[in-house]
């Protein structure tokens, strides 16, 4: 199953995460398909930035959202 989820990037306590599709068995961190967006928490206010048109052909395809990207999404505007 394809998902869409966090990939963890920064340094030790500066988290910084990129949204990407990739195949459920592989690790966090590992392989992925295509990188949609971006997520920064550490930020006042937090700065999410998502491709829309990639997000939305990824969930018209099949893909699944992880319950946290499911309401950056939300948040985004690019899903109900």
């Amino acid at each position: 199953m394809v998902k869409i989820r966090l990939k963890r990037m920064g340094t030790h306590k500066r988290p910084f995460y990129r949204v990407v599709v990739a195949d459920s068995r592989t690790p966090r961190n590992g392989r992925f398909i295509e990188e949609i967006g971006t997520y920064d928490p550490l930020k006042d206010p937090a700065e999410i930035k998502i491709d829309k048109d990639k997000a939305v052909k990824w969930i018209q395809t099949g893909a699944q959202p992880t319950d946290t990207v499911r309401a950056l999404l939300k948040k985004s505007g690019c899903i109900e």
